[in-house]
This record gives C-alpha cells, sequence and structure tokens, in this order.
C-alpha cells in the first residue's frame, strides 16, 4: 500500500507545477499593467481635443479644465471607500466591476448631447475608475515578492505611459487626421476597457480574510484612518505625490492645448510631441526603481528625481527653443511623477499597516489625486487671468519644491514592513 501510495504522489505532483508555470505575482504585475493603460487611455482621449469641445459647447479656458477636474472629484473621492470596501468584502469585487462599468460610461459619455450630461456622464467614469487604485495596489503588494516589489510597481506604473500615449494618438488621429467626430475616440475605448476588465475576473484570486485572520493580524484592533496621519513617513509621501500629481496633471491635460495653441502643433503631431513625457517615463520608471530596490532605500532616489523634474518642468515652457522643449519633456518624463510614484509606493508599502493595504493605498491615491482635481481648473484660471498658460506650468514648479522638501523629512531607519528597520 505504501508503494502504491508513493506511485501516486510521483503521478501528481506535476500537475500543480505545470499550472505555475507563470508565477502568478507576474500575472498580477500583467493584468494591472493593462489596467493603468485603460484609465489613462480613456482620461487622455480628452486632451487633444479640448479644443473642439470648448468650440462645441462655448466654454471659457477655467470651464474647459473643470471638465477634468470633476473627473478626478469623482476619482478621488471613491478611492478611501474603495479601498474600505477591498479590505472589508474582497479587492476582486470591488475592482472589477469598477473597469467595466467605467468602459460602459466612456462610451454613453460620448453620446450625450448637450454639456450638463457630458459632464454628468464623464464624472461617472472618475468615480469608476476611483474602484481600481486602492484594491488593485493592495492585491500586488501582497502578491510580488518584497524583493521586488519597486520594480512590480514601476511595470504595472508603465501601463500610465502607454495609456497616456494611446488615448493622445487615438484623439489626434481619428479627429484630428481622419476628420470623425470628437465624439468617437469614447466610442472607441470602450471595447477594450470592458475587455481588460474581463480580464481581470479571470486572473485575479481574491479571497476575503476571516474575521480570525483580521484579528490575529491587527491584534482585534480596527484601523482607525488617523493611525496613518501619525507615520512620518506617510505623511511625507502623501505630501510628495500631491506635488507631484498636481505638476504632472498641468503637464498631460495642457500640454496638447499647448503645443496647438502656444508653440504652432497641430494634428498627428500634437499626439507625437505630448507622448514624448510617458514613453520617456517607462525606462526612467523601470530604472530608478531598480535602484531603489538596489539600494534598499527610497529617499535619496527621490532627493535625485523631485529636483530634476522641477528643472524639466520649468524648461518646457521657459526657453522658445523646440530642441529645448522636446529636451524637457523627455527629462520630465524620466525624472516626473511617472518615475517617482513607484518608489514613492514602496514608501508606502514600507510603512502602511499590512491588514489594511488596500485602505493605506487608497488614502494615499486620494490625497495625492486632489493634485489633479485642482491642477486642471486652476490652470485654466491661471491662464485666463494671466492670459499666459506658462503661469500655471510656473505654479506647479513651485509646488514640486514643496514635495522635494517632504522627502527630506522621510527616516528610512523607521519602517515597520522592512527588515532591520527600528519602528
Amino acid at each position: 500500500m505504501a508503494k502504491q501510495s508513493t506511485a501516486k504522489q510521483l503521478v501528481i505532483e506535476p500537475e500543480p507545477a505545470s499550472k505555475e508555470r507563470i508565477p502568478y505575482w507576474i500575472k498580477i504585475v500583467t493584468v494591472f499593467f493593462l489596467g493603468w493603460v485603460a484609465l489613462y487611455a480613456t482620461r487622455t482621449i480628452l486632451n487633444p481635443i479640448m479644443g473642439d469641445i470648448q468650440q462645441e459647447f462655448g466654454l471659457s479656458n477655467a470651464k474647459l479644465g473643470m471638465i477634468m477636474s470633476l473627473f478626478f472629484l469623482g476619482y478621488a473621492a471613491l478611492n478611501i471607500p474603495s479601498g474600505i470596501m477591498g479590505d472589508k468584502i474582497g479587492k476582486k469585487r470591488v475592482l472589477v466591476p469598477g473597469v467595466i462599468l467605467f468602459g460602459v460610461f466612456a462610451a454613453i459619455t460620448g453620446m450625450m448631447p448637450t454639456f450638463f450630461f457630458f459632464m454628468s456622464s464623464w464624472l461617472m467614469v472618475g468615480i469608476f475608475q476611483g474602484f481600481f487604485y486602492g484594491p488593485s495596489y493592495g492585491l500586488s503588494s501582497e502578491a510580488i515578492p518584497k524583493h521586488r516589489i519597486t520594480l512590480g510597481s514601476a511595470i504595472i506604473n508603465s501601463g500610465m505611459a502607454f495609456g497616456t500615449s494611446l488615448g493622445y494618438f487615438i484623439s489626434s488621429y481619428t479627429v484630428h487626421e481622419f476628420g470623425m467626430s470628437w465624439r468617437t475616440p469614447f466610442f472607441i475605448i470602450a471595447i477594450p476597457v470592458v475587455l481588460i476588465g474581463l480580464a481581470m475576473w479571470w486572473v485575479v484570486k481574491d479571497k476575503p480574510k476571516t474575521k480570525a485572520e483580521k484579528a490575529s493580524e491587527n491584534n482585534g484592533q480596527k484601523l482607525k484612518l488617523g493611525e496613518l496621519f501619525k507615520n512620518r513617513n506617510l505623511i511625507a509621501a502623501y505630501i510628495t505625490i500631491f506635488c507631484a500629481i498636481y505638476a504632472f496633471f498641468v503637464v498631460i491635460t495642457w500640454i496638447p492645448f499647448y503645443l496647438e495653441h502656444e508653440r504652432g502643433i497641430t494634428g498627428g503631431s500634437v499626439a507625437f510631441v505630448s507622448s514624448l513625457v510617458p514613453w520617456a517615463a517607462v525606462p526612467g520608471s523601470i530604472l530608478f526603481s531598480w535602484i531603489a530596490d538596489k539600494m534598499g532605500k527610497r529617499k535619496p532616489v527621490l532627493l535625485v528625481m523631485m529636483p530634476l523634474s522641477i528643472i524639466a518642468l520649468v524648461s518646457i515652457v521657459i526657453f522658445d527653443n523646440m530642441g529645448v522643449l522636446y529636451a524637457a519633456l523627455i527629462g520630465y518624463g524620466i525624472f516626473g511623477k511617472i518615475s517617482t510614484n513607484p518608489v514613492l509606493v514602496a514608501v508606502i508599502a514600507d510603512n502602511a499597516p499590512k491588514h489594511a493595504y488596500s485602505t493605506s493605498f487608497g488614502v494615499y491615491n486620494f490625497i495625492g489625486m486632489c493634485g489633479s482635481i485642482l491642477a486642471p481648473f486652476i490652470t485654466g484660471y491661471l491662464t485666463d487671468v494671466t492670459g499666459s498658460l506658462n503661469t500655471g506650468f510656473y505654479f506647479a514648479a513651485i509646488l514640486l519644491v514643496v514635495g522635494t522638501v517632504a522627502v527630506m523629512f522621510i527616516k528610512e531607519d523607521k519602517r515597520p514592513n522592512v527588515e532591520g528597520s527600528h519602528a
């Protein structure tokens, strides 16, 4: 009987190994990379056609900027609730419906006949995109090996670059090159978004924790949001991401409009030049994340990246030279928000309560995305008041200085989730 049992074991052992030929964490990184492609492609289809929308509805620059500000208000407002829901009922149950529904509402937005209904539907896209961040980073932080956390987050994060570029090209070519209606890009993007949502449903494994497991992880205590603001490193990361995201959304929201109206670049060339930022961010993000993982520290990397991103941002508008403009956009891509975000995500992963990763990342992104709520409207308002879009870029650079100062307060000898650190 013993021999038969051994023989049976030898027969069935290879089967589970074949199922895990691709590690689960790589599948997670891949599907969440596609998630960011979906989010940013949907957002940025709007930017190259802002002039068309402005003309259709007769909008001022401030009202034009308000389109994205209202979108991000909905997005940011759902970050913390979706994180809490993810920790309570299961991250997958929050994540998948959100992705599918924001794809559906993207198509509905393209059908809206008036500015009010257009804004209402676009707000719903933002709300359902708000279901993504906390649950996705909670799942990825649990799945990715600790020594790969920054690099894995960088690969996921690079989906923002691909999505941003994809959104620019869809709108620029369908509307300005092929002469289609400005509503067409909303219909085009909806299809891949829904398919990506279905891919997440198939790939993601998420078992909500039992009450006993939650009690064991948290010593029987519930997380209070105020506790997150007692950690010096988390506070520094919150301030930094707010400033970085504000500057980033000044760039990606207004750069197509700026290129067309201030630099005389039109058509498909707008998409190409605007895409210099996200494409440059891909190698920059992976390189600096690899360095941060190699060093085991985040602060020194951030203190190099933040000042260089300030120089690049100011150079976009201060020099009246196309060569400098291209170099500045590439430089901002390498050192700006897309590249700094995975390093800041690692700061959160190093310091956040493990039993509430989804909530912690939701708070992080909520605070950061408050910058995205303010940036489009304030930049449009400053343009109306001063007559120049440059003012909005300078204001964004000032905020990046504040973010750099915040990084200086990070203490890397006090990281609860890192071995060798003193809590």
